[in-house]
């Protein structure tokens, strides 16, 4: 299968291994766009891509850029979207209804959601919406056997309203334990931190799903502390509370699991260990990149045809 992938070429977190782990199971043409470039994506296909040549096209551009342009996607044949920020549609944002609104546009193209409850709240609103998890770079995340000297903390952004949730709760915790919230930079620096934390917590509140730290998290040693997206996210990606990682729902709950962990040390060795292995084997980049193309290669539904206009605009680039 020959795809054309389009990704953003500037973007905060580091990808290159997903991308490469799309690559390695397809013929992949991996094309990375300005901000420019983005937001006129009519003229760059025009300039340089030939559609005849893919039997997919995967974006996984700036939607806040995609949305202006839906008339010209209703044009590509074969699209498909890769999607991490799908959940912002379900809660209280600037995106609140937005993706719904998009894709209802586009409903012969298919979203590929890294929450199983997004894809399947999508579903029923009639969008080809299949779940592919977030995962982590496995070339760069794992555990060093530094000493774990900083017992409880956060890395991470807490400003956006969309982690208005976490940071509420962060903020309460962080009065009661010595809890550490701090940002790192991408790379080396983040990962030598995270392997000197043995409780990672994680706060994704009202978010429903986890976020790429989790997985990051687990990778490197830690031990999880997440909090509770529900059954299907659970049952989804395999996490099983006081196994594989600690679920909590309130403050309350967070702290008294940490009290039994700090009490019994080698359960919370188990549990990090066990977390760890599970990441390792679903959850890598290379795995992730797999899952993708398996995604990518089921029969699309049928398009509408182009009206009259969009053929006109669509053959004169107008």
């Amino acid at each position: 299968m020959k795809i054309l992938f389009l990704v953003q070429k500037t973007q905060r977190i580091i990808l290159d291994r997903l991308y490469e782990g799309v690559a390695a199971h397809c013929d992949c043409d991996l094309r990375w766009l300005e901000d420019d470039e983005q937001a006129d994506l009519r003229g760059w296909f025009r300039r340089r891509i030939d559609l005849a040549r893919y039997d997919r096209v995967l974006s996984f551009l700036r939607f806040k850029k995609e949305i202006r342009q839906w008339r010209f996607l209703r044009t590509i044949p074969n699209l498909v979207f890769l999607e991490h920020d799908a959940y912002q549609n379900y809660i209280p944002c600037k995106y609140t209804n937005k993706f719904s609104r998009h894709y209802a546009r586009l409903p012969w193209a298919r979203v590929l959601c890294s929450g199983a409850g997004v894809a399947a709240r999508l579903q029923g609103e009639g969008i080809d919406a299949v779940f592919v998890p977030k995962g982590y770079d496995q070339t760069l995340f794992s555990d060093l056997g530094l000493v774990r000297d900083i017992e409880l903390a956060f890395l991470g952004s807490t400003g956006s309203v969309v982690y208005s949730g976490r940071k509420a709760l962060l903020e309460e915790l962080g009065k009661v334990e010595n809890l550490i919230i701090a940002r790192t930079n991408s790379g080396d620096e983040y990962l030598q931190t995270l392997n000197r934390i043995r409780f990672f917590v994680s706060a994704d509140v009202g978010m429903g799903e986890y976020m790429v730290k989790n997985f990051e998290a687990m990778a490197c040693g830690c031990v999880l502390l997440a909090y509770d997206q529900g059954d299907v996210e659970n049952n989804a990606l395999g996490f099983v509370d006081m196994e594989n990682l600690v679920l909590y729902r309130s403050l309350d709950d967070l702290r008294q699991k940490l009290a039994m962990l700090r009490k019994t040390p080698e359960l919370a060795e188990k549990i990090a260990a066990n977390g760890q292995k599970l990441a390792r084997e679903k959850y890598t980049f290379a795995t992730i990149g797999q899952h993708i193309v398996t995604a990518l290669e089921a029969p699309l539904r049928p398009a509408a045809p182009l009206s009259w206009w969009e053929n006109l605009r669509q053959r004169y680039g107008i």
